[in-house]
């Protein structure tokens, strides 16, 4: 999971060497917390916040297999 939100972020952003992602897993829950260059914020959280949804939909889907819940936080 991490990998694909670290891929999808990458392609969004003009530095993909600013791209961070980790991952912290709990007994019920996995979050992903990624950071990018604070000046491309925008360009991952998408107009109305659309690609932000998109990726945490993802991570939340995916989480759901293992039957855990997902969290994406965006730093």
């Amino acid at each position: 999971m991490k990998d694909l939100v670290e891929y999808i972020a990458k392609t969004l952003v003009e530095h993909p060497d600013d791209v961070k992602v980790r991952e912290v897993r709990t007994e019920r829950t996995v979050m992903i917390e990624l950071t990018v260059n604070p000046d491309e914020k925008g360009k991952v959280i998408g107009r109305d916040g659309k690609i932000a949804r998109a990726i945490r939909a993802l991570v939340s889907m995916s989480a759901q297999r293992e039957g855990k819940r997902g969290i994406l936080e965006i730093l």
